[in-house]
């Protein structure tokens, strides 16, 4: 598949959001940006060890103890045993998972860390997707990055050494090292039959992953040999980003005992309030279990009208006489949108 787009933190690509969806997000393909985040406050911290990187994080939770808006509960919390290595995946029999979740705040996570940095037979410990402004408010105002538009939420992802299993994103990411080192093995959207997901409604974190990732040798998975040259691996160390598009598969490793990353998610293509994958979750069950030859015959008006590899559906009509489809961004999607409502609502 070839390697991976490098930008330097210089390129003019990466120089505000307007760039970086020009430059960046509407090529579709992932992205490394070196040393972008390398004037982040938090790296710095993170550079001079563990203990001051998650001491940098603190202050902010109780400098927010008070104010309104924060959570003082804390987010939930994977903790392991020390044997399972961080590999945090289901139980074997798939009913459940080889990890336990509990709510704490996160000083309190952050004492489990570093006792299983100092320990390795200690339990691991991996906050994920902790919302900044949740639970430390004031964190992403001193760390943003500057290709992001303003109103994205940062995230954080805290933990001791952890191999997140392969997974996609149904939004566009960008993810910054803070602390510690990542390695990203990345397939695409493509790759998904070879990939194996397992179920969507029994995830760990959200996503449904690839079980053929995690065990590639496994003969239940003979697809997996097809995308298995699909794979793409980038290292990243502190102030280096990766930007994923919608759909990219990627398996996260973090091989350090303590490891601070941020991330943004957000549809930076979006028309409208409509997420693309609610409508791959209603087409399920509008298609997917009647009979091939119907299946069939939807696939070639999803292409022409959905799809569009000969361009507009109706680019033999006058533009005039298009009705909705005429403009979906201006006076037709709310029409659309309606009927749908009005379809659903049985009326």
């Amino acid at each position: 598949m070839g390697g991976l787009r490098e930008l330097a933190c210089d390129d003019p690509a990466l120089q505000g959001p307007d760039a970086f969806r020009v430059g960046v997000i509407e090529q579709g393909r992932p992205v490394v940006m070196r040393a972008i985040g390398r004037q982040l406050p938090a790296v710095g911290h993170g550079a001079a060890s563990p203990e001051a990187a998650l001491a940098y994080l603190a202050r902010f939770e109780q400098a927010g103890a008070g104010s309104e808006g924060a959570n003082t509960g804390g987010p939930e919390v994977f903790i392991a045993p020390a044997d399972v290595a961080g590999r945090y995946f289901y139980s074997a029999d798939l009913a459940g998972f080889n990890f336990t979740r509990q709510t704490m705040p996160l000083t309190q996570a952050f004492a489990l860390m570093l006792r299983h940095a100092a320990d390795g037979t200690a339990p691991t410990c991996y906050a994920g997707s902790v919302l900044a402004s949740h639970y430390l408010p004031g964190f992403a105002e001193a760390n943003r990055l500057n290709v992001v538009p303003p109103q994205v939420e940062a995230r954080l992802w805290i933990g001791n050494a952890s191999h997140v299993a392969c997974h996609y994103d149904a939004y566009e990411n960008v993810a910054c090292v803070l602390a510690g080192k990542r390695r990203f093995t990345l397939y695409p959207p493509a790759a998904i039959a070879g990939l194996y997901p397992g179920p969507i409604d029994h995830t760990m974190a959200g996503q449904p992953v690839s079980m053929a990732a995690a065990d590639p040798a496994n003969p239940a998975y003979p697809r997996f040999a097809r995308v298995r040259d699909l794979a793409v691996t980038v290292e990243l160390g502190p102030g280096d980003a990766l930007f994923l598009p919608k759909l990219w598969w990627h398996e996260v490793a973090a091989a350090s005992p303590l490891n601070v990353m941020l991330n943004y998610w957000w549809d930076a293509t979006a028309i409208g309030p409509d997420a693309p994958m609610l409508s791959l979750l209603h087409a399920m069950i509008a298609l997917a279990e009647r009979p091939a030859a119907e299946r069939e015959a939807f696939r070639a008006f999803f292409d022409h009208f959905v799809f569009r590899p000969d361009g507009h559906p109706l680019a033999h009509l006058p533009e005039a006489q298009r009705g909705v489809l005429k403009d979906l961004r201006g006076e037709g999607y709310g029409p659309i949108r309606a009927m749908i409502a009005r379809a659903l609502r049985g009326n």
